[in-house]
């Protein structure tokens, strides 16, 4: 193979140097010529592969130096080497030369051999450079697909499910962990899932976890809160020690919130409740605190808030994603690109995240809890909880009352509802609830208790009340008062034993972070008072005398020595917080104590030998009976359910009814198909069933007052063919069919409830009122239903009516101001809630597709049904998000 000779390109503007150029150096070089400045550029251009220029300075136009730096400064041909010839010798002019980019520089006359050298020499500098960057082109390449491996070895946009509407998302090379979804308990999912483990770096046992959430567009996904995240981000602070300095994992680096802007908002402010309660004394004394309590409790809240309350933006990154991409950090980005729909990319990689739960599907709870049949006692504690809010094993410390029959609860710990459908316990049945305090293990639950179709009474201080109103609001959006609406409100006082029937109460204040009180509960029977202490999230004895002191931030010792006494407060039954830390107990500090019973609590650990000695454990569904009493409480709850749903009858008749037998069944059972004939109508008592009809899409539930198989005494078409399944352990009072339709008859009441039924069924049929509503409830709503025909095409006229509407029959086009379709609502579903709850003219219209039947509902009948307000809210949010109207 013949070797190629280098070419040459001579440029000079006199011939007689060109002719001597190429005379010397034809033999060994390919030579071209150029006789311009402009021409000599155009030729390196267009003149494939030149290896070397020799350049005059002295031409007309463009002199050489011009010439040289227009090559230099051009990409094609800024790599040939340029060697100055010229009869300019002087030193100025040399430096001038390469200073303009030339690799040397010769002066006329010049030395033949010397040329010839300075050719060769550079030559192969250019193509020792050539090859040298051909290897490092080649190197770079191939570090180029290392990296490109590597970056797929370390799962960037791995996507992880981590439960129903939770997914984990990272981006390791930029050290990047998305939790996107964060409901209520989704830490222990984490853990779980070993994305929260424990991890040791620098000798420092912490927590790996997320550094960044991604939060749901709703709030509120098929009743349950979506956004929930004050522990995720607790645990980003100060498990994986984000905020403690010092800490290996504290860089100064933030985590980071990401979501639309009212959702970004509300968090932040739910948050900050979460952290510190009420902010300032203006909002303590408005609770009713006197001045002096009130200073001492605010110098309390700084002690644990280490002497100010900071806003979370002091700890908390934001950012507020749209249609737009934006960056979450070093090439990270994110859009929404649909309703609760998101787009993660990085380096031309997209991972896609739908945080949209489907209907009926709840989020993944983090522990299988076992089925419990609990029988009913006069006054007794059931256990439902004793781990906090890391435990993966067991629910957040909780207890239910009961007392002559009623149910209540002390706190409202995530996943509440199955808690107590493990112990065979209804929503229905639930009388109220004894509130401690917010933080989000004894708070996040409070959704679940709204399902129901009155509003359960709310048993706390009115500190404590105000404390967890205004975080319930920010969370919600709302104005505090409108806690009320879903909440029948008692107060208690301090100190004093409240008297709630034959129940007593006295809450008792204790330092915490945010506003708590304690509960003492007391009874009567034959040999004096039975008294149950519940102590959620006291403060150990040591931090106590921490705080304690005669400066201006102290607080008083014998205010100090008050709560540690109230701690040390006798009772047959005590269940304590012993989960140590800065704001928890020590089951030290009750050595001592004078109660009967001690049972330790709230803790994710072994006890140990010294704490075994001092306490008891516990478990779910276990009952201490306080007094046991011989009363059957499910027969005289239904008598009132009976009597408020006939108030015509005799109180004889409804006994008669009642005289049955209460059949048990166990959790899972099919009590009745829709197939099957009885000879009996089954009344829910205890527990919790499932409507079912697979061909009408219908699974709903029922709780206590509903009926089972009215079928029998009326028409067939009446009710549903459907089919009955415990969902719990369950409980019904048999009622003999020929039995009941008798009592219908001589009451006169057999074709007003036959009419009645009709409407009720329709209503059960929905996803508004199909769940959680009593049969008491539904017989006075259908009562106040009218029908309305609607001819195709036709609008409703909405405007002037104070109702809701339902679909029974026909389609519904809901469309904006401009015309443009926003949803099609077929049979079953609903409207017009946007003009009871909308905080902006709303112009939506509504238009029949086909011939419709509409049922007119007015409000005054629902606004007291807490779950159908929370549905219609869940409704209405989303709505509003589909249209683009701000809320």
């Amino acid at each position: 193979m013949i070797e190629k000779k280098p070419k040459i390109l001579v440029v000079d503007d006199q011939k007689i140097n060109i002719h001597i150029l190429v005379n010397l150096l034809a033999a060994n070089y390919r030579i071209i010529v150029a006789e311009s400045g402009r021409q000599a550029l155009k030729m390196a251009q267009s003149e494939p592969s030149i290896d070397m220029i020799l350049l005059d300075v002295m031409m007309p136009e463009m002199d050489g130096f011009e010439v040289c730096k227009r090559l230099k400064a051009n990409e094609t041909t800024k790599d040939i080497p340029v060697i100055f010839i010229t009869g300019k010798g002087q030193e100025i002019d040399e430096i001038k030369g390469l200073e303009a980019g030339a690799v040397d520089y010769l002066t006329k006359p010049f030395s033949p051999t010397i040329l010839s050298a300075r050719l060769r020499i550079h030559l192969s500098m250019a193509n020792q450079k050539q090859l040298l960057e051909k290897e490092v082109s080649l190197r770079t390449g191939e570090l180029l697909k290392t990296q490109d491996a590597l970056r797929k070895a370390m799962g960037n946009l791995l996507t992880i499910t981590v439960g129903q509407g939770v997914y984990w998302l990272q981006v390791p090379e930029v050290g990047l962990r998305i939790l996107c979804g964060c409901p209520g308990e989704v830490v222990k999912l984490l853990m779980r899932k070993g994305l929260n483990s424990p991890a040791v770096k620098d000798g420092i046992s912490f927590e790996t976890g997320p550094n960044a959430i991604l939060l749901s567009d709703l709030l509120v996904q098929n009743g349950r809160f979506a956004n929930l995240a004050e522990f995720p981000v607790l645990q980003m602070l100060y498990r994986q020690g984000m905020a403690i300095p010092g800490h290996p994992n504290n860089s100064g680096r933030k985590p980071i919130l990401i979501g639309s802007a009212d959702q970004v908002k509300s968090q932040l402010e739910y948050i900050h409740r979460g952290n510190y309660g009420l902010l300032s004394m203006e909002e303590i004394l408005a609770s009713g605190i006197d001045q002096k309590t009130a200073e001492i409790i605010m110098r309390i809240k700084l002690k644990f808030a280490f002497g100010q309350i900071r806003e979370p933006s002091a700890f908390l990154e934001t950012i507020v994603v749209d249609k737009m991409p934006v960056e979450i950090c070093k090439g990270v980005f994110v859009q929404r690109i649909d309703f609760n729909k998101f787009r993660f990319t990085y380096r031309g990689e997209s991972a896609d995240i739908d945080l949209n739960l489907p209907n009926k599907v709840l989020y993944t709870s983090p522990y299988p809890l076992p089925y419990h049949r609990v029988q009913r006692y006069y006054f007794a504690v059931i256990h439902t909880g004793e781990g906090d809010g890391w435990d993966t094993e067991r629910p957040s410390m909780g207890s239910v009352i009961m007392f002559q029959g009623r149910i209540y609860l002390i706190d409202a710990a995530p996943g509440v509802l199955n808690t107590l459908n493990a112990l065979g316990i209804d929503i229905s049945e639930v009388e109220g609830i004894f509130h401690t305090h917010a933080h989000d293990d004894h708070f996040a639950g409070l959704p679940d208790l709204i399902r129901t179709d009155r509003r359960i009474k709310y048993y706390a201080t009115p500190l404590i009340r105000a404390s967890v109103a205004r975080k319930f609001a920010a969370l919600m959006s709302i104005e505090v008062d409108k806690f009320g609406q879903f909440f029948d409100i008692h107060d208690l006082k301090f100190d004093t034993w409240n008297r709630l029937g034959g129940l007593e109460v006295m809450p008792i204040y204790s330092p915490h972070p945010v506003e708590t009180n304690l509960f003492m509960f007391r009874a009567l029977d034959g040999t004096g008072y039975k008294t149950y202490a519940h102590w959620a999230d006291i403060s150990s004895f040591e931090v106590l005398d921490k705080m304690a002191g005669e400066g201006e931030a102290d607080v008083p010792m014998d205010f100090i020595e008050r709560v540690k006494k109230a701690y040390l407060h006798p009772a047959d039954l005590k269940k304590l917080d012993i989960g140590g830390g800065l704001i928890h107990g020590s089951a030290l500090d009750f050595l001592n104590d004078p109660s009967k019973r001690l049972i330790l609590s709230h803790f994710a650990r072994r006890l140990t030998t010294k704490e075994m000695e001092i306490g008891s454990e516990t478990s779910l569904g276990a009952i201490d009976i306080l007094i046991p009493g011989e009363q059957d409480h499910r027969r005289q709850r239904a008598f009132y359910a009976l009597k408020d749903l006939f108030p015509e009858t005799s109180d004889d008749d409804i006994r008669m009814l009642l005289n049955g037998h209460i059949k048990e069944y166990n959790a899972g059972t099919i009590i009745s198909r829709h197939d099957e004939n009885s000879s009996v109508v089954e009344m829910i008592v205890t527990g919790r069933v499932l409507y079912l009809n697979a061909e009408h899409g219908v699974n709903n539930h029922l709780g206590f007052g509903s009926f089972i198989g009215l079928r029998q005494i009326l028409d067939d078409g009446i009710m549903d063919n459907g089919t009955y399944r415990a969902a719990s352990h369950t409980a019904t009072i048999l009622i003999p069919s020929i039995l009941f339709r008798i009592f219908l008859e001589t009451n006169g009441i057999l074709e007003k409830l036959a009419g009645r039924l009709e409407k009720i069924r329709f209503l059960r049929g929905t996803w508004l009122f199909g769940e959680q509503t009593s049969f008491s409830f539904l017989n006075t709503l259908s009562q106040s239903l009218s029908s309305v025909w609607l001819p195709d095409k036709a609008f409703v006229n909405i405007e002037d009516e104070s109702c809701l509407w339902l679909i029974k029959k026909g389609r519904i086009m809901m469309r904006d101001t401009s015309g443009e379709l926003l949803e099609t609502l077929n049979p079953n579903a609903f409207f017009g809630e946007h003009r009871h709850f909308r905080t902006v003219d709303i112009r939506w219209s509504f238009q029949a597709s086909g011939e419709c039947i509409l049922i007119r509902i007015p409000w005054c009948m629902i606004l007291d049904a807490p779950i159908v307000l929370w549905k219609l809210l869940e409704v209405t949010e989303k709505r509003l998000r589909l249209s683009s109207v701000t809320i």
